[in-house]
């Protein structure tokens, strides 16, 4: 038996890849934090910092259950909670002690913001040479709009993304995933682990500066490259639930729910074509090839359309689409989705017991390692949950820290058992 072949509870701790790296995540509500839960995944010893008495915004961000937020649960686990006012001496030393310890600093505010309190790139570096410096923002640390405030709906907006979406002359729908922050932080997560291979040789660490709107436009497959190749003539433009240069792919109603169906090549085309209309429609010229297909788009539309409403049910369409080889698939509801066998099967739910909570579910991450499981099993942590032991670890003594908890400098909920 291969470790492939191993349950991932079976799989070793040991070989997690980042064991042995110091991560402090002094973020907030979803970029950068889920870039630390990432690291923390693979094995990193992260250290979430937040301030009193609020804690990352991300905690005041539903969904809520006996006032603890699912938001923070799910991009905090791993971690170790420190909550420390930086606005006192005592606090901000603590914090300096904490980065001289760290491989990687990670911070997802506005520029200049940290440099005001010493905590910017060029302060920290100078203290330690080989920190990996992660810097998330809307527009990056350098441009025009360097200096504006924006979120994931900000970057999507502006990176032309909203304005392909939607049916001609309406108002585009909003995503409802958080596209922007999501391809940022896993774009963060390579960028440290490649700066950490480079620091290998160099001994000398760096910063990376990742812009919320870089990403959004570096993901464009298509429409950048056609505005280019055009002389600037052909935009994309709203197309509703199908994809008229893709002819057919797109989403068809069913009595009883909706599918999708991506039909575009010529072979999955011809076997479409087969299954709704026989030899006649798979020998119709009109779609015989991608060009004649996008020529006659509506029509195309409109026949497979016909047949998915003909059909008693969306199973059984899926069914009839399945043994003939076309590839489709239900438009899930989170209900169906959490359900899914092949979900369970490939671990994509992970429960873990909180202090507060009890038992908790929430998603896992996609990385499949072969020699470990990378399935965080510890909860987020409470509020300054960890701060008497971090500042031990510092070297800060006894007395210092009833001090500093006295005096508010370290803070942590009620329901951190001291």
């Amino acid at each position: 038996m291969t470790t492939q072949d191993l349950p991932l509870q079976n799989l070793p701790l040991q070989n997690l890849p980042l064991k042995g790296i110091r991560v402090i995540d002094y973020s907030h509500f979803l970029a950068g934090p889920f870039m630390g839960r990432c690291l923390a995944a693979m094995g990193a010893e992260v250290i979430k910092v937040e301030r009193p008495k609020q804690g990352d915004a991300g905690r005041a961000h539903g969904y809520f259950k006996d006032g603890q937020s699912g938001y923070f649960l799910q991009q905090n686990m791993g971690k170790q909670g420190l909550c420390i006012d930086l606005r006192d001496k005592r606090g901000l030393d603590m914090m300096m002690k904490l980065v001289d310890t760290a491989d990687v600093f990670i911070e997802n505010y506005r520029p200049g913001a940290l440099e005001r309190l010493g905590l910017g790139y060029k302060a920290l570096s100078a203290r330690n040479p080989g920190l990996i410096y992660c810097s998330v923002s809307a527009y990056g640390h350098t441009g025009p709009y360097a200096d504006r405030p924006g979120f994931g709906l900000i970057a999507e907006a502006m990176s032309g993304a909203l304005a392909q979406l939607g049916s001609p002359g309406e108002a585009p729908p909003l995503l409802r995933m958080p596209l922007a922050d999501m391809y940022t932080g896993i774009h963060g997560v390579a960028a440290i682990n490649a700066a950490l291979v480079g620091r290998a040789s160099s001994g000398q660490g760096q910063h990376i500066d990742l812009a919320l709107y870089d990403c959004m436009v570096s993901m464009h497959d298509y429409a950048v490259q056609r505005y280019f190749l055009s002389g600037g003539s052909d935009l994309p433009k709203q197309t509703g639930s199908g994809q008229p240069d893709s002819t057919v792919y797109g989403v068809f109603p069913a009595r009883d729910g909706n599918l999708v169906i991506a039909a575009q090549v010529d072979d999955a085309w011809r076997r479409l074509a087969s299954l709704i209309g026989g030899d006649n429609l798979a020998s119709d010229e009109r779609f015989t090839t991608p060009a004649t297909r996008n020529a006659h788009y509506a029509e195309a539309m409109d026949i497979v359309r016909n047949w998915t409403l003909s059909q008693s049910s969306r199973d059984a369409c899926l069914a009839a689409l399945d043994e003939a080889g076309v590839p489709s698939a239900p438009v899930q509801t989170i209900e169906e989705v959490v359900k899914d066998p092949q979900i369970h099967a490939r671990g994509m739910l992970v429960e873990q017991e909180h202090p507060v909570l009890g038992k908790v579910t929430l998603p896992n991450l996609p990385f499949r390692f072969s020699g470990c499981d990378t399935t965080v099993r510890t909860p987020a942590p409470l509020l300054g949950q960890d701060n008497r032991r971090i500042a031990a670890s510092l070297g800060l003594t006894a007395d210092a820290v009833d001090a500093m908890v006295r005096d508010g400098v370290l803070y942590n909920e009620a329901a951190v058992q001291e």
